[in-house]
């Protein structure tokens, strides 16, 4: 689920600190910069940006004729969200519509599980807004409700990455977008599937 990515930055520097002090400004400015830049975004074909894991190499800095910055070359590897296919995962429902079941893991949201992939045969209650599985038993069919918040487990058999940087210029070597509201179209989305034993709500496992 989780991986360590390794990135190639240039960091811009504006210095004010004298040389003596200069190296424990370089390191501290390049960590914040890189968390700024990379942390809680979407990587286009890499994953989602968790957090800085460790930097692994610094290469000399430079100054530019007329420009007072320190610009340096960094090597470092980021911790970044993007689980294998196949890979099963624990998640909690957001929200359901006929398109299927929406699922958070609490730090990324992107989830659908969609109306062919659920359990056989389910169906969308209208008036409460949810996703029932029809379970057959020995007295009839019992729908068992797929309620919003409750934990389910579910197997990821796609992702679908897309490009939302602007079409300009753009002076950054990796290209990152940051996840909002107000973006129109997801980044990074996951599709899920629990058409199989043992995926689906905890709930209806536990006692098996």
């Amino acid at each position: 689920m989780f991986t360590a990515f390794i990135f190639t930055f240039h960091v811009i520097i504006k210095t004010t600190h004298e040389f003596s002090k200069y190296k424990h400004q370089l390191r501290r400015s390049v960590i914040e910069t890189l968390n700024k830049k990379l942390a809680n975004k979407v990587v286009h074909n890499v994953g989602v940006c968790i957090s800085l894991w460790d930097m692994t190499k610094y290469e000399d800095s430079y100054l530019l004729p007329g420009d007072g910055a320190s610009h340096t070359i960094v090597h470092f590897r980021y911790v970044v969200f993007r689980p294998f296919l196949d890979e099963v995962l624990l998640g909690k429902i957001k929200s359901c519509s006929k398109e299927g079941v929406y699922v958070s893991l609490g730090f990324f949201d992107d989830i659908l599980i969609p109306a062919d992939a659920l359990q056989h045969p389910s169906k969308f209650d209208d008036s409460e807004q949810l996703w029932a599985w029809e379970y057959a038993t020995d007295d009839g069919s019992h729908d068992l409700y797929m309620d919003i918040g409750e934990q389910i487990r579910f197997r990821v058999v796609d992702e679908t990455f897309i490009d939302t940087s602007p079409s300009g210029p753009d002076s950054s070597s990796i290209d990152v977008t940051e996840q909002t509201d107000e973006t129109k179209k997801n980044p990074y989305t996951l599709l899920g599937s629990i058409n199989e034993p043992g995926l689906g709500l905890l709930t209806w496992w536990n006692n098996t």
